[in-house]
């Protein structure tokens, strides 16, 4: 017999890392709208968060701001145990937070950018999600969702931004291995929902131009994308559609075909020609 809610978001404690600013601050509006009970913002930025935190508790839900890094596990691992401590264990988890350096592979600074990127994106969500998997499991009472932001960039191949991609690339293995493995554990409770997005009009993306038929994406419309996908428990959600076409092609097409159309014709790999954005 089904004994917790049918929406996930009401009543929920709503955990979202990189919360302070952009989608972070888009998904913590969409938790206060949806009646979750509470929400925990986790950045490394700490008087952002503080400050998001203060406007977001005048709806009257609880909001806490934390300080923390997304690379450092230690960090992390006393992140949680203080947000546990104040708010209970999360019902929702949106592992938002990343970092993007567009250059050459030979550019990236091998602490610095190769090392920190892969800490950031990927290792981050699995070491937060690690913390929180136990309580969630025991837990079946209400329905609990994982929301990991992957991006178009981990389903296809992209110069000047190898580092990223294969941070998303891990992220996407991860996220649908895990999905797979609470489904056969029994923990039906639990969804876990992988956002890939082509580019987004946050700043971090500056100066990327989006493939044939790709419109970069404003930041409501993907964070509504990827939240009814979360609240629903859609396994993948891609966006725009030429994602999905793109990974069609790209599994039919051999793979000089495919280099050949992707450059001259489909602007895959001319993409970040003129990035400009945040690293």
């Amino acid at each position: 017999m089904r004994t917790h809610p049918i929406d996930p978001v009401h009543g929920a404690m709503v955990l979202i890392t990189g919360g302070a600013r952009g989608m972070g601050e888009l998904y913590a509006r969409r938790a206060i709208a949806g009646g979750a009970r509470a929400i925990a913002l986790w950045d490394i930025d700490a008087d952002a968060a503080e400050a998001l935190a203060t406007d977001l508790s005048r709806s009257g839900i609880t909001v806490l701001a934390y300080a923390v890094d997304m690379g450092d596990l230690d960090s992390i691992r006393s992140t949680y145990a203080a947000t546990a401590r104040d708010l209970g264990d999360p019902d929702i988890i949106v592992n938002n937070a990343g970092v993007v350096r567009g250059a050459a592979f030979w550019d990236h600074d091998p602490v610095r950018d190769i090392e920190n990127t892969l800490r950031i994106n990927t290792l981050g969500a699995m070491w937060l999600t690690r913390e929180a998997l136990p309580a969630m499991m025991t837990d079946a009472t209400r329905l609990k969702r994982i929301l990991n932001i992957a991006s178009a960039a981990g389903t296809l191949a992209n110069p000047r931004m190898s580092v990223y991609a294969a941070s998303k690339w891990a992220m996407i293995g991860w996220s649908e291995s895990l999905r797979i493995e609470l489904e056969q554990a029994g923990h039906r409770h639990i969804a876990v929902t992988t956002f890939c997005p082509s580019f987004v009009s946050t700043g971090m993306f500056a100066g990327a131009r989006g493939p044939l038929w790709t419109p970069i994406l404003s930041p409501r419309e993907a964070t509504a994308a990827a939240w009814n996908g979360m609240r629903r428990g859609t396994p993948m959600v891609l966006r725009p559609w030429t994602v999905k076409l793109g990974m069609a092609a790209r599994g039919i097409l051999p793979t000089r075909v495919w280099d050949a159309v992707a450059g001259p014709i489909f602007k895959v790999y001319r993409s970040m020609d003129h990035f400009t954005g945040r690293t």
